[in-house]
């Protein structure tokens, strides 16, 4: 868009240009009557309307170049222009004067209706370029404090977690720590094994019973061999005593 803008203003330039150095030449009177346009009175008018527009062509052009005139030197220019079509245009069309030549007529109303579509041109493209210009300015500006905000909100978040070691009021500053759960174990309830227990032996004593099938043999043979050394102690108390004898048990 301010590529085009800037091809308009060149435009523009050329055409201020043509229209000074025509009315700086006003008192030469051939040049008019060979172009069939009416000579400015006084000459000096002329003139002075002729610098004025050489300065304002120079102005175009080098709003042109410099970015920073473009879209301002354009909406003014253009205004300027399109005005000035239309002045011509009533002029001529509306008034008649001044009174010109067929072909002269043709000449000035043509003119009138270039400068009036480019004026307009121009003042359009000025203000499609100056939004643009604020909506590039405005988001230049949103994306600068949001990058702020986001250093800030960095720069707090590395405050937070970086550890104190600064004394304040005297007093040294400690960081509460999380409380930790005691861990419960399951108890387990012990059960207690009871075995029964075997009838009261003839000697009177209490033997608790053994499950055979979970001794090992070299148990159950000391065993064996115990049970054998019982039976002969008790065997031999019966002979001292002089009481019967139990019956062998093999």
């Amino acid at each position: 868009m301010k590529p085009l803008l800037r091809a308009v203003l060149i435009l523009d330039a050329l055409l201020l240009l043509a229209f000074g150095l025509l009315f700086l030449l006003t008192p030469w009177t051939s040049l008019y009557n060979a172009l069939l346009l009416v000579q400015t009175q006084p000459a000096l008018v002329g003139q002075g309307f002729g610098v004025a527009l050489i300065g304002l062509a120079w102005l175009a052009f080098h709003a042109s170049i410099d970015g920073a005139l473009t879209s301002t030197v354009a909406k003014v220019v253009g205004h300027v222009n399109w005005l000035t079509g239309v002045l011509m245009l009533v002029w001529l069309l509306g008034l008649h004067t001044p009174a010109l030549t067929g072909f002269g007529q043709i000449v000035a109303v043509l003119t009138g209706v270039v400068l009036l579509v480019i004026g307009l041109g121009g003042v359009r493209l000025s203000g499609a370029v100056r939004r643009r210009e604020k909506e590039r300015v405005a988001e230049a500006a949103a994306a600068g404090r949001a990058e702020k905000q986001a250093a800030k909100d960095a720069a707090k978040d590395a405050a937070n977690r970086r550890e104190p070691d600064r004394v304040t009021a005297g007093f040294p500053v400690y960081r509460a720590e999380p409380a930790v759960a005691p861990v419960v174990e399951p108890v387990v309830p012990v059960v207690p094994v009871t075995r029964p227990v075997e009838p009261v032996s003839s000697t009177g004593t209490f033997r608790p019973a053994v499950d055979e099938a979970a001794l090992t043999p070299s148990e159950r043979a000391a065993r064996a061999d115990t049970a054998i050394a019982r039976d002969e102690a008790r065997n031999a108390a019966a002979d001292a005593a002089g009481a019967p004898r139990p019956p062998f048990h093999g």
